[in-house]
């Protein structure tokens, strides 16, 4: 019997920890083993000026949140160049991940991320845009870091498939919305002439 108990109560301890580790209310950040993953580079070429696809991007955070997106992102603290912000990503049925991050804005050309609390101890992404003839390339690249060395790595891989989803998921969005102002936009100026 108490090989029993103890198995039940080390697997337990397991589960609870992976539920506080997975949500972002523990962040194990030693340092010891310490692995860095790269995320992205993602691409999306975007028919619309740069300076509406960053303040697209940016509006969420800077200014208020849509209601759309209130269960998704929660501004913490707003500055005029940097927010704290906390994303709500669903992982599975019961479980989501919250991660705190700041993100700092230099328009038109960039939004940078830093991590403060999550599933991992450190991930450092930007958002680069650049104009082009028929509108703006946007540019997701950054990176994820874990300690315990495969342990650490085989977490990463894990943590990395779900936020780069939801990164893709941002991107199209952004994409989507500043085409259809795009449209939205030039469709009268069509129609005066």
């Amino acid at each position: 019997m108490r090989g029993w108990k103890l198995a039940a109560v080390a697997g337990g301890g397991a589960a609870s920890a992976y539920w506080l580790i997975v949500s972002g209310a523990l962040t194990l950040d030693t340092g010891i083993g310490r692995s860095t993953r790269p995320l992205g580079p993602m691409t999306v070429h975007i028919a619309a000026p740069r300076q509406v696809v960053f303040d697209l991007a940016a509006a969420p955070y800077l200014g208020r949140t849509p209601r759309a997106m209130a269960a998704k992102l929660e501004v913490l603290e707003r500055g005029s160049d940097m927010v704290l912000a906390a994303h709500h990503t669903p992982v599975f049925k019961n479980l989501t991940a919250t991660t705190v991050e700041t993100v700092r804005f230099t328009p038109p050309e960039r939004i940078d991320f830093r991590l403060v609390r999550g599933p991992v101890p450190a991930v450092a992404e930007t958002f680069a845009l650049a104009d082009e003839p028929d509108g703006t390339r946007l540019t997701y690249t950054g990176t994820l870091d874990t300690d315990f060395w495969a342990a650490g790595r085989w977490w990463a891989g894990r943590v990395a498939r779900h936020w780069e989803a939801t990164v893709t998921g941002s991107l199209q969005s952004i994409k989507a919305e500043a085409e259809r102002r795009r449209a939205a936009h030039s469709r009268p100026a069509r129609q005066q002439a």
